[in-house]
């Protein structure tokens, strides 16, 4: 009861002096709203990366022509893949499933009728299809009498066909890809987006011995993806495929690697460490704006203890102790705290939903969001709140009531 009362005297307090309570409340609210915002976007951001993750395959294993520790595609001109190297990698690296060597060419020149189109051109093997489980939704898939034949046959991607061809169905017809002429031989299933932020769905696929020899004009190929029978085993099938490109190559130490190995592991683990690493600076600045709410709060708590010096000497007087009067002043410091992370939570949520729905950018309100709000709450009122509450108890009540 004696609680409840010390509690409720507080309330009275601070309902008595509105003005005041909110600006005591301020810096709190904007602190717990930035932080909402902050973990809102922090989480969709991540979750949109996974989705990208997952689209890539938690089973397959990318090489890349060309060195350097990044996920970006290789350079046109990167000669350091050549068919010889998947066939290597077929038949010498145990645990594996599937090995597709394909070829990339991007921003290659595409036409259909009037209608023109810069896109990602990719010259694939018949086992294509299988390492990305990517298959068509109407028409037929690349086939190896496609490669054998040198086809010019292709398939396009969902935005692809509606960017050449319109609402009109694409299959039977022709397109144009720099100076060789190709008929539509399938659609794709819409792939969305991939990791490294291209359309999947905006690709023209043809067979990869077209490809090399009448629309790139080259002997090399660009990208080799392996699928793994054990996503387990991922980690020592990439250091063995790691190992053989090494001798096949002629690289030792010191010579930087021609290639690059990354997995959907490497990927979420570089896009968690970039997300992380800005999520726990934004909320190092959130910190720092609930700081210099606590620092007003403190002021305007001992200037409230100034201008109530009568009221706590004739508590005093009244039979209050030291520590009803500090408890009463401590739970003020946390009634504002605790009210302007309430604020704080539902303006950030309000702002995160709205930003959401300007950028189409994806928001995720989580548990921990509040969870954290509630922990600076807490520690900014009692840390911001023990020095006025212990001015405010040590008044003695004869100096008070002067």
């Amino acid at each position: 009861m004696r609680t409840l009362r010390i509690a409720q005297e507080g309330a009275r307090a601070l309902a008595a002096h509105k003005l005041r309570t909110f600006f005591m409340m301020a810096g709190t609210i904007v602190g717990i709203a930035a932080l909402t915002v902050i973990m809102a976007v922090g989480k969709g951001t991540e979750k949109k990366v996974m989705k990208r993750v997952n689209a890539f395959g938690t089973h397959a294993i990318m090489i890349t022509a060309g060195g350097g520790k990044g996920f970006s595609p290789p350079q046109a001109g990167i000669t350091t893949l050549r068919l010889e190297d998947a066939e290597a990698i077929r038949s010498q690296v145990q645990g594996i499933d599937v090995v597709a060597p394909f070829a990339v060419r991007r921003d290659s020149s595409t036409k259909a009728g009037s209608n023109q189109l810069q896109t990602i051109v990719m010259a694939v093997g018949a086992d294509w299809h299988d390492a990305w489980e990517w298959y068509t939704t109407d028409g037929e898939p690349i086939t190896a009498e496609d490669n054998s034949t040198m086809a010019r046959v292709c398939l396009l991607g969902t935005l692809s066909a509606s960017d050449l061809f319109g609402s009109q169905n694409a299959i039977g017809e022709d397109i144009q890809i720099g100076n060789v002429r190709f008929k539509v031989k399938g659609i794709l299933e819409p792939r969305g987006t991939s990791p490294m932020g291209d359309e999947f769905d905006r690709r023209i696929v043809i067979p990869l011995t077209t490809g090399m020899r009448r629309v790139f004009n080259q002997d090399y190929i660009t990208n080799i993806r392996v699928t793994v029978k054990d996503s387990r085993q991922i980690e020592s099938i990439a250091k063995e495929i790691r190992q053989l490109l090494h001798e096949r190559h002629h690289i030792t130490p010191p010579r930087d690697d021609d290639f690059a190995i990354f997995s959907a592991a490497d990927i979420a683990k570089m896009a968690r460490g970039i997300s992380g690493t800005l999520t726990y600076l934004l909320i190092a600045l959130a910190g720092l704006s609930l700081l210099v709410g606590g620092i007003v709060l403190m002021n305007i708590l001992l200037i409230s203890v100034g201008e109530r010096t009568k009221e706590i000497g004739l508590r005093r007087a009244l039979g209050a102790t030291q520590g009803d009067v500090f408890h009463q002043f401590l739970v003020e410091s946390l009634s504002v705290t605790i009210l302007g992370m309430v604020a704080g939570s539902v303006l950030g949520w309000v702002v995160s939903i709205t930003l959401a729905r300007l950028t189409q950018s994806p928001v995720v309100i989580s548990w921990e969001s509040f969870a954290l709000a509630i922990g600076f709450a807490l520690v900014v009122g009692v840390f911001f709140g023990v020095q006025p509450a212990r001015r405010a108890a040590k008044l003695r009540p004869v100096d008070a009531l002067r």
